[in-house]
């Protein structure tokens, strides 16, 4: 008899494990029936109907047991989170809808830039009650953002127009198996990457991969930062530099350790719960989520490591300094106090934005990105929008755009792509201008970085955003 046949016969899910033992005993003791038949069955339901009458059976006294004190689980109805922005498509609103039904899950909020993802959408945040989940992180763990200013001439920028573009095609790889034959150098490296089974095993391609930028929407590339007025937070008098800003995460380690602790949470739910899919969630006081939280951790530092890298290596090659800069990640998961209680706040494709945190906000290729200063929003649980956010599927933007007419038309507006794919060009983004406009409570622009020289990636790869 298996576990859809005991369900049918009034078997909870969750203890068909119970009933399979108690089956298999009776067949092993020769009782006259085996775990087919009709006396299976009909023992099976009296069991069931009246748990209490064989609490002390030998054999079924455990299944009894169980079912006199089975609570089901079922799903809760949603918790309330607000929205920011309205052009954001009913599926992410759905996706949102059922992550805010994860038992653990305390509070929520949608960011301007929503769009679908996999289990939680982009753009969502989800705080929980001593649980994470590795997908409302993300499979790019501590997918990033970097900007460095530098200190050379604005001018430059069209007087050394090669060797910009030099820096950035030589400063970092891209592609879904870009790596180093000579693997770059960083204290993140030493760490102990022991932490995990996952993280020992991907320590060798962690190391290969350190300063590459990978695929999707994962760029580098030069700019003008504008700076309207002074700001102690950049250290940075009012006016125009030159500035270096990248986007990309963890690579392959990261991806690898959301795989894995997204299983072992899959395989946990109680079959009730199933339907929650790559909702699943990890309790922080088991070994499973500790061991998550610990090699998240260390990824968020090898993603920083990566970008650290990746910086140094084009301002060498540029010849330049860095005077100032501004880093923050927005695919990862924070223990903070909101509300009085401690939770645990996931920001998938959402900027931390506490009062007076720096961070920066991506637009596309063409568009400014904006550094900004958080407010400190209790409902946003101290959050902003990552980016412009998709406004179509990749699978779309090949059907509908040409990269090389589009390439010509952005060099025309001053914009030199370097690389890149068609389901990345600025048509297939939300406007960040209407972003930024919808989250005016959420942050305060500092600056506006306006990209003249891009690098992403152009070879195809599948995107690894």
């Amino acid at each position: 008899m298996n576990r859809r046949q005991l369900q049918k016969l009034g078997v909870p899910p969750r203890l068909a494990a119970a009933a399979i033992d108690a089956l298999r005993t009776a067949a092993s003791q020769d009782l006259g029936f085996g775990l087919k038949g009709h006396r299976a069955r009909d023992l099976v339901k009296q069991v069931v109907a009246s748990p209490a009458t064989f609490l002390h059976d030998p054999i079924w006294g455990r299944l009894a047991s169980e079912l006199a004190g089975y609570q089901p689980i079922e799903l809760r109805q949603p918790c309330a989170y607000r929205t920011w922005g309205d052009d954001i498509d009913s599926a992410a609103h759905e996706q949102m809808r059922q992550a805010c039904r994860v038992p653990s899950v305390v509070g929520a909020a949608l960011m301007p830039d929503a769009h679908v993802g996999y289990g939680l959408p982009i753009g969502g945040v989800l705080a929980c009650d001593n649980a994470v989940i590795p997908y409302a992180v993300g499979v790019d763990i501590a997918c990033r953002m970097k900007l460095s200013v530098l200190d050379a001439p604005v001018a430059s920028l069209h007087e050394r127009r090669d060797q910009y573009r030099t820096a950035l095609e030589r400063g970092t790889r891209f592609g879904v198996g870009s790596e180093y034959q000579q693997p770059q150098s960083h204290a993140v490296m030493d760490e102990d990457w022991n932490v995990t089974r996952i993280t020992r095993e991907k320590k060798d391609v962690a190391w290969r991969q350190l300063g590459t930028s990978g695929s999707g929407n994962h760029f580098v590339e030069f700019g003008v930062l504008s700076l309207a007025a002074p700001d102690e937070g950049l250290g940075l008098p009012a006016g125009q530099y030159v500035a270096l800003l990248s986007h990309s995460g963890s690579r392959g380690p990261g991806a690898a350790v959301c795989s894995t602790y997204s299983a072992i949470a899959q395989a946990q739910l109680p079959a009730e719960l199933k339907v929650l899919g790559r909702l699943a969630w990890l309790a922080l006081d088991a070994q499973a989520g500790q061991e998550y939280w610990a090699a998240m951790n260390l990824m968020g530092r090898y993603a920083a490591a990566n970008h650290a890298v990746i910086h140094r290596n084009v301002a060498r090659l540029l010849g330049a300094e860095v005077i100032a800069g501004v880093e923050n990640h927005h695919n990862f998961a924070w223990r903070e106090r909101h509300g009085g209680r401690d939770v645990v706040v996931h920001r998938k494709g959402a900027t931390p934005a506490a009062a007076g945190v720096l961070g920066v906000i991506p637009g596309s290729m063409a568009d400014p990105a904006f550094v900004v200063r958080g407010r400190g929003h209790a409902e946003s649980f101290d959050s902003a929008a990552h980016g412009a956010g998709r406004r179509m599927s990749r699978r779309q933007a090949h059907d509908t755009f040409r990269f090389s007419q589009v390439r010509k038309q952005l060099a025309e507006r001053g914009v030199d792509v370097l690389s890149a794919g068609s389901d990345e060009v600025p048509g297939v983004y939300k406007d960040i201008r209407q972003v930024m406009a919808a989250q005016q409570e959420l942050v305060e622009v500092v600056a506006q970085f306006d990209p003249q020289i891009v690098k992403m990636c152009g070879d195809g790869s599948r995107a690894e955003d």
